[in-house]
């Protein structure tokens, strides 16, 4: 990454007809090998007024829930034999479905999204942003400035502003907590995904089915939205989907109420031998392991992604970090409030008092959700379909923010009048009258192709309850 800072974009004037190829669909499309000639079968229709920015966000979401749309409308045909169904996505339920977590009700009661510690401080030179929704990061934080457990936010922020920001990033990182000075918007040269195919080996045949992913197996080892969020839309079209953590990792069950749709979860403890066991057993007959830790944090355990990939001829392992996987951040925890702060998101949407601004959605962490699953879904399709062997993805929170803010053309078809139609995203809200958190009201999910379930079929279980066998 450089420093050199880019002027704040102009809001997005309305997109082309919905009969013409979207850019930022094209590009999500292209960057997973998917075919053009299925582009002309997407169009969008939906209120245009959503989720509104400085940056061109709508236009992400949109174009990552199409090029999930996509890969399962081809991996549906694959399935039954059919022609490409075709995709229309509404924008309303793709922003609805963009601030999920906002939407839930857990019998009545909305989780809070950021604990006190969390959020931007103003320091000696500057702005910070912290992250510590999590016992263990709010505690190494305050450890990290010498403050005591009971520590505030009225005497964090006296102290922040007495030091600067940067001093504070580091400090914070070498204790393993949350912090990152905000800075200027930056040009990023960071990819939307990368992939490789590491063998030639035969996939395991898959029967006829009505949902594009039934009876594949889906090792689910991520945390908090991005990776839940691609690991809920692949059970919602029919894997198995077991989500794995640690016993000794706490997990927020109000984050787990609202990624845990359709899954399953369990907890093991990798470094004992009879979890260790049953771990590999899940794995010898997995078809796809989805991880979202550190890089390097899962090797000791031979979870790296050439060992999986030596180990299981056939997978694919999907990858995610926060910053890239290259440079002197690449193994650094981040989050997705996080790389828009380090990213220069923050600065580009700033308020007019110079107060560090956000998007309107953790569009990171859900747009990533969306290409995770896409990609997963265009694996296996190409493997087969004449394009046998294993298949390694990465992704990374700041490659999606490097397209947000430099690969999405700001402007559009300035001749196409915009959709005034209004945005009620009651329309895309439902309730779950039993589940073992109790009434859940929760956003649909924002899938658009011809067929696509409109629901899960089971709401979400207690995180980490479930046993550690496929179904």
């Amino acid at each position: 990454m450089t420093d050199r800072s880019l002027p704040t974009p102009a809001p997005a004037p309305a997109d082309p007809l919905p009969s013409g190829v979207d850019g930022p669909t094209a590009d999500a499309w292209t960057a997973l090998g998917g075919p053009a000639a299925l582009l002309d079968r997407v169009s969008f229709h939906g209120p245009d007024a959503v989720l509104p920015s400085r940056l061109p966000v709508r236009r992400l979401a949109r174009a990552t829930v199409a090029a999930c749309s996509l890969a399962a409308a081809e991996l549906a045909a694959l399935r039954s034999g059919g022609p490409v169904p075709a995709v229309r996505v509404d924008q309303g339920a793709v922003a609805t479905a963009f601030v999920s977590e906002r939407h839930l009700r857990i019998d009545g009661r909305a989780p809070v999204s950021f604990a006190p510690l969390s959020g931007f401080w103003q320091t000696a030179d500057g702005w910070l942003r912290t992250h510590a929704n999590y016992p263990h990061h709010r505690d190494r934080l305050l450890t990290a400035l010498g403050l005591p457990a009971d520590t505030g936010p009225d005497r964090l922020s006296a102290v922040l502003r007495e030091q600067p920001a940067a001093v504070v990033q580091e400090r914070a990182y070498a204790a393993g907590a949350l912090a990152v000075a905000v800075a200027p918007a930056r040009e990023l040269v960071l990819p939307l995904v990368e992939l490789r195919t590491a063998d030639a080996a035969a996939p395991r045949p898959l029967a006829p089915a009505e949902l594009p992913a039934a009876g594949i197996r889906v090792l689910d080892l991520t945390r908090v939205i991005a990776g839940p969020v691609a690991t809920r839309t692949l059970a919602l079209l029919g894997a198995d989907v077991l989500r794995v953590d640690s016993p000794n990792l706490p997990e927020a069950e109000d984050a787990h109420a609202d990624t845990g749709f359709g899954k399953r979860s369990t907890r093991l403890d990798l470094a004992g031998p009879a979890d260790r066991a049953a771990f590999e057993d899940l794995l010898a007959t997995a078809d796809v392991v989805v991880t979202a830790y550190r890089p390097g944090a899962l090797d000791a355990y031979g979870l790296a992604a050439d060992e999986l990939l030596a180990r299981r001829p056939g997978l694919v392992v999907v990858e995610l970090n926060a910053w890239g996987w290259t440079g002197p951040w690449s193994g650094r925890r981040g989050f997705d409030s996080l790389v828009q702060a380090g990213c220069g998101i923050a600065a580009v949407e700033a308020g007019a008092g110079g107060r560090p601004g956000v998007l309107p959605a953790q569009a990171l962490d859900h747009g990533t959700g969306y290409l995770i699953a896409a990609g997963v879904l265009r694996a296996l399709t190409d493997q087969r379909t004449g394009r046998p062997g294993s298949r390694h993805l990465r992704y990374s929170l700041a490659g999606t923010a490097s397209w947000l803010l430099q690969g999405i053309a700001p402007t559009a078809d300035p001749h196409v009048l915009p959709n005034d139609e209004p945005y009620d995203p009651a329309r895309w809200i439902t309730d779950t009258a039993t589940s073992d958190y109790g009434r859940l009201q929760h956003a649909r999910p924002p899938l658009g192709y011809a067929g696509a379930p409109t629901d899960w079929s089971r709401p979400p279980g207690r995180w980490g309850t479930d046993a550690p066998v496929w179904r």
